[in-house]
């Protein structure tokens, strides 16, 4: 059998890079001291504060690769990279944006019409706009193929029916991307026949209930359609061909930092407060956790270079999601053996309020963006065995 090979090359990491960086950190301490926003776990997934997001927007750092007519500044893949690591490793309430930034604006960009992009894109970057992503049923989560969520032809547009699960943060947004299928399905070809949809959520016939997580927190939704008409310029890119579209974005969604820095402000507050007591053993399991990370990021950032080159490197963005998520719950499990979760903390305890969410919330980890067994299907066909 042939060597199979990966590719995660090394960025070019030039000054402005690490200007960017220095920026974006003297923010968020600012905003830390001044008691803008109390650092968390999951922040990019939990952590909702649409007021921050227009701090970010009002600062440029969102949409920062798009084009300039559109809001954007026309920066790298490696500067926006810097910019959620930054964000991330705060623990900072970025969710409200996170998605339009990450993968829906780049959506819009790639396939929607000049009057769309022109309307929404600014009204993104400025921190305004939030989308949500409208792709799990009821009974079609990892098995994303079998969606039954319709949109029929009707004059002068579509009208779509169905509903979508697990809708983070829709109660925030003004739009969620529907994947819908437009074509009779089949079981020989059961990707075949599906196009994504920007829905306005406000549109009649659109009902957004949230769902309450065992954390007590509620960012998940269900969100309803049942006749919703939308124009024919809600279309993006062609008719049929939405299935291509997805596996695309999903590469954006899966190879970010967010798939392993979830949960390191916990880690972080755990080593500042043993690390005068740290005996031998602890700091064997917080080296270990710490160069898994090192690996993570030059994998992360060898996949934002393919990005920012136009290739959509599918393959090395599952193994960081794969090996990221996993390296996420045992953050964990590994720091619990230390410092025993307490699971009503004290207000003022930070450290246990910070590994208290994150126990709650480890569970879903390796599932959301796709499980890691259907990740581990991914990479066994880019190997060649399946």
């Amino acid at each position: 059998m042939d060597s199979i090979r990966f590719n995660f090359p090394a960025p070019e990491i030039d000054d402005s890079v690490d200007q960017l960086r220095k920026d974006v950190r003297s923010f968020l301490q600012d905003e830390i001291r001044n008691g803008s926003f109390r650092p968390t776990t999951d922040c990019w997934c939990a952590g909702i504060d649409p007021a921050f997001s227009r701090k970010l927007g009002q600062r440029g750092w969102i949409g920062v690769t798009w084009p300039k007519q559109y809001g954007g500044r026309e920066l790298s893949a490696l500067h926006r990279y810097v910019i959620t690591e930054e964000l991330l490793v705060a623990g900072a309430p970025v969710h409200a944006h996170w998605i339009a930034d990450r993968q829906s604006g780049p959506l819009i960009l790639a396939t929607s019409t000049e009057e769309m992009k022109r309307t929404i894109l600014p009204r993104i970057a400025a921190g305004e706009c939030f989308i949500a992503l409208g792709l799990s049923e009821p009974e079609s989560g990892s098995d994303l193929a079998s969606v039954r969520t319709r949109a029929h032809r009707v004059e002068g547009g579509w009208e779509i029916t169905g509903t979508k699960l697990w809708s983070s943060g829709a109660h925030h947004c003004q739009y969620m991307t529907v994947l819908a299928r437009t074509g009779e399905r089949d079981d020989r070809k059961r990707h075949d026949g599906l196009t994504q949809f920007l829905v306005p959520l406000d549109s009649p016939g659109v009902t957004v209930r949230g769902i309450r997580d065992m954390s007590g927190v509620e960012h998940f939704n269900e969100s309803h359609f049942e006749k919703v008409f939308v124009a024919d310029d809600a279309v993006l890119g062609a008719v049929g061909e939405g299935w291509k579209q997805i596996t695309s974005e999903l590469a954006l969604e899966r190879s970010g930092p967010e798939r392993f820095l979830s949960t390191f402000i916990a880690l972080e507050k755990a080593i500042q407060r043993g690390t005068a007591s740290m005996e031998k053993r602890q700091a064997v399991v917080v080296g270990s956790i710490l160069a898994r990370i090192r690996g993570l990021r030059a994998m992360s950032l060898g996949v934002a270079a393919l990005l920012g080159q136009g290739q959509s490197p599918d393959v090395e963005a599952a193994l960081v999601k794969d090996l990221g998520t996993r390296l996420e719950q045992d953050v964990i499990e590994r720091l619990r053996e230390f410092w025993p979760i307490q699971m009503k903390p004290n207000a003022g305890d930070e450290l246990q309020n910070l590994l208290s969410d994150s126990l709650l919330r480890q569970p879903s980890f390796t599932l959301r963006g796709g499980t890691n067994e259907i990740l581990k299907g991914i990479v066994a066909r880019g190997m060649g065995l399946r």
